[in-house]
């Protein structure tokens, strides 16, 4: 019974730093975009940049 007295305070303050850390991330924009990265890898680049530079050979 007397761990509670000491275990219930740390289960609070525990709460306490995981709700201002969530409020933290959502008002610095974390979870704005969530789809943008998900579209990042499927979307096609500039092809130049994915393909190996060619190279001129002079015989």
């Amino acid at each position: 019974m007397e761990s509670l007295y000491l275990l219930i305070p740390v289960a609070l303050i525990f709460c306490v730093i995981v709700i201002r850390l969530l409020l933290w991330a959502i008002d610095s924009g974390q979870y704005d975009d969530l789809d943008k990265e998900s579209w990042r890898i499927l979307a096609d680049e500039d092809l130049e940049e994915q393909k190996p530079d060619t190279i001129e050979r002079n015989d």
